[in-house]
């Protein structure tokens, strides 16, 4: 056996590296030595009748043994190797897709067949990060036509899993997102649930924002359930609001997404792909999309918004989806909270009728839920909101929410953290605009997601009136240490909530 067919031994380095494959070799180690490995190279790792294409990172001291191999936490769940396990390594084939790839680098239209051999190599990790920053980069801005956008959007689908709910309507929603503390989902799925219909939601957990609607829920109940879990509790309940990553409907569009925010490109197509894929492959036939549209949410003009509510409407054509979309205000945060547990308290708030909850979420929940009613077969067309205020206003909504949570494995009353304080008005004056990017970064530097009990409360809206000294809002901390952060980076940046004098 020559020296680059030698197996190494694995280990586990317990490194976390998110979706990627990353293993680590000693510089001298014999297998990059004869294989001609450097640092970043792609390597074949073969370990019984599992293999895993990674990236590698060149160890350069004594951490490392010459035989030994260590695995990211990525690649080790790929493998899967049992104790003493080996791998043999070497240099992974050309990924299929790399003429696609280079020919829409260079501004050239891809068809059906080159967006699927791309996803395929992206699923098996054929591509390197560099490659698909590449490919996220030549598709950003108007760099896809619709039918590119149709055509990437099948090619995501058809490489991940498809649920098959048998016959009869699925509904479904989605936010495109933007705007802290929108956290109309769990309510939508409650009023859609309690009124007979089937809405089995998968959501995400927050990468850069301070919340995502996975990570609220999990406040009260458990979200990482599997496929057959998940069905379990739609068939019990009607419906479900569980984390994507445990059922993996659209893999593909999980890891453009690791690619994608650091980048933070906006990308119509790709958005559009994104969302519709997984809508597809969750087994949905009507959806309704929220698009929020203000100088600080994701979407900043009506413009815009048209423009992406003509892609939606065309690829959802193209797949067999009905699809309504709904344009919102996205000028301020929705609710009260920003972060998980304070979403979550005001999502209670609104189910159980609170006199004190925000207006502005169960006014927006109750306006999704409507169009969503009324987009289900037999609906006679404009009483769905009535009928979604009934449901809630009854306590209908609620029940089925709670009977949700215990059907996923049981509801828990969300906390508070331990460390609150103010963040003042520093003159009188009338609030005239919300950074809500600059507010959802407060939440973030306060710990959230990461600490579920962090982040903001605000009780002000624009138009409202404020004293110097007035809270404009609080933030919520699990440290002292994070509470001061976040208190210092709000100290630098006043204008936050912006105050006009009237002169």
């Amino acid at each position: 056996m020559s020296d680059a067919h030698r197996p190494l031994r694995l280990l586990r380095a317990g490194i976390d590296t998110y979706q990627q494959p990353v293993v680590y070799m000693h510089r001298d180690c014999h297998v990059c030595r004869s294989e001609g490995f450097t640092a970043l190279t792609r390597v074949l790792a073969r370990s019984g009748d599992r293999e895993v294409v990674a990236t590698l990172n060149v160890v350069v001291d004594d951490h490392l043994e010459l035989d030994v191999a260590a695995l990211s936490e990525a690649a080790w769940a790929i493998l899967q190797p049992g104790a003493d396990a080996v791998a043999v390594f070497s240099h992974p084939e050309p990924p299929v897709s790399a003429p696609a790839l280079r020919a829409k680098v260079f501004g050239q239209r891809l068809g059906e067949s080159d967006f699927l051999a791309l996803m395929h190599d992206t699923v098996s990790n054929r591509l390197s990060d560099m490659e698909l920053a590449a490919f996220v980069t030549a598709c950003a801005g108007d760099r896809l036509d619709n039918e590119e956008t149709i055509a990437l959007t099948k090619a995501m689908l058809a490489v991940g899993e498809r649920i098959d709910w048998g016959g009869g309507a699925v509904l479904d929603k989605h936010c495109v997102g933007g705007l802290p503390g929108n956290r109309t989902t769990p309510i939508v799925v409650a009023i859609v649930a309690a009124a007979g219909h089937r809405i089995p939601k998968t959501s995400s957990r927050a990468i850069t924002s301070p919340a995502g609607t996975a990570d609220a829920m999990e406040v009260m109940a458990p979200v990482a359930l599997d496929l057959e879990a998940m069905r379990s509790v739609v068939e019990r309940e009607g419906g479900c609001i569980v984390w994507g990553g445990n059922v993996r409907l659209s893999p593909a569009d999980d890891i453009l997404i690791r690619i994608e925010r650091p980048l933070d490109f906006d990308s119509d197509g790709q958005l559009v792909a994104s969302v519709l894929s997984k809508k597809a492959a969750a087994g949905a036939t009507h959806v309704v999309i929220d698009i929020p549209i203000g100088p600080t949410a994701k979407v900043r003009s009506f413009s815009a918004a048209a423009f992406l509510e003509a892609r939606l409407i065309a690829a959802a054509q193209a797949l067999g989806l009905n699809l309504s979309v709904l344009r919102t205000d996205g000028l301020q945060p929705v609710g009260y909270g920003i972060g998980p547990a304070l979403e979550a308290r005001d999502v209670l708030s609104v189910l159980r009728n609170d006199a004190a909850g925000p207006r502005d979420l169960r006014s927006r929940a109750l306006d999704i839920a409507g169009v969503l009613l009324d987009s289900a077969p037999g609906a006679v067309l404009g009483k769905g909101r009535a009928v979604a205020s009934t449901l809630l206003d009854s306590g209908a909504a609620l029940r089925k929410f709670m009977a949700i949570c215990q059907a996923q494995g049981g509801f828990t009353e969300p906390g508070v953290a331990p460390h609150i304080s103010p963040v003042l008005a520093i003159r009188n004056g009338q609030i005239r605009a919300v950074d809500n990017r600059r507010l959802a970064r407060i939440a973030k530097l306060a710990g959230a997601p990461g600490s579920p009990l962090a982040g903001t409360d605000s009780r002000v809206r624009i138009g409202d009136s404020v004293q110097a000294g007035e809270p404009l809002f609080y933030v919520h901390a699990r440290s002292p240490g994070e509470l001061d952060y976040a208190l210092d980076y709000a100290s630098a940046h006043p204008d936050i909530f912006q105050i006009g004098t009237g002169q």
